[in-house]
């Protein structure tokens, strides 16, 4: 199992705070069946900045203290980047990490509560260079949540979207496993990632997310989706089902 979103790396972000949160992490990610991490540390989100060739370094470091310990699982490096207006400038200056060594996909992290007006324009910039943007957990954003109608845009530009495994889980609340779940059943979500931060909390839920979509929509479900994310490793095109749009009940709910 790959897992495309997890802080792992450690004191870098508000993920792993210590080696031994990494190791701890890397433990309870091998329980879960995962074999491979993109480590994926918040980018230019305010807060963090990691640019790439400090998460490389960080990520050789890492993956040298599982090698000693004998830990089975390899790790891969990525970054979470936060939407902003210099994206391409970052990519120009080779700033920026994809999921894979061809840099076509990248993690998009939008504000927790808006969709920056520029995104479209945005997305229409990176996909002209031959860019596909990956948008991190939709489900957990306040704008789609209020309208999951509004990622079909963006879908039908070619932008694909990452399901967090605890949302579908539960975790989150209520709410949000529920436009996961309306989201889920329109084919509005691509694949799944734990976005882990740690053991004690925001763990990662990858065995368990699988398990609830296979019980909700089928193994064939499960496949597709795990299939996407190796080819999101791999720089493949993956292949996407047709999406709906989301019809609103008469009293205006989902």
């Amino acid at each position: 199992m790959i897992d495309l979103h997890c802080h792992i790396l450690p004191g870098i972000d508000d993920g792993a705070k210590t080696l031994e949160d990494s190791l701890a992490m890397a433990e309870k990610a091998i329980s879960q069946g995962i074999t491979h991490i993109l480590c994926t540390p918040h980018h230019m989100n305010g807060k963090y900045m990691n640019p790439a060739s400090d998460v490389i370094r960080r990520v050789t470091a890492l993956q040298a203290e599982l090698d000693q310990r004998n830990l089975p699982l390899t790790l891969l490096e990525g970054q979470e980047v936060r939407i902003n207006g210099s994206l391409m400038e970052h990519i120009e200056q080779q700033d920026i990490l994809f999921t894979d060594l061809d840099n076509t996909y990248l993690l998009i992290e939008f504000p927790t509560l808006d969709i920056p007006a520029y995104t479209e324009q945005l997305f229409f910039e990176l996909m002209s260079k031959g860019y596909t943007p990956v948008i991190v957990h939709p489900e957990r954003n306040a704008k789609f949540r209020e309208d999951p109608n509004r990622l079909i845009p963006f879908l039908d530009m070619g932008v694909l979207t990452q399901l967090t495994a605890p949302s579908i889980v539960g975790i989150f609340g209520k709410d949000i496993q529920k436009t996961a779940m309306s989201m889920m059943e329109h084919n509005l979500l691509h694949m799944v990632a734990s976005d882990a931060h740690g053991v004690n909390t925001r763990n990662f839920y990858m065995k368990e997310a699988y398990e609830k979509i296979q019980k909700e929509f089928g193994t064939e479900t499960v496949i597709r989706m795990q299939q996407v994310t190796k080819d999101l490793v791999n720089g493949d095109r993956p292949k996407l089902p047709d999406y709906q749009e989301i019809r609103k009940k008469r009293f205006g709910v989902f």
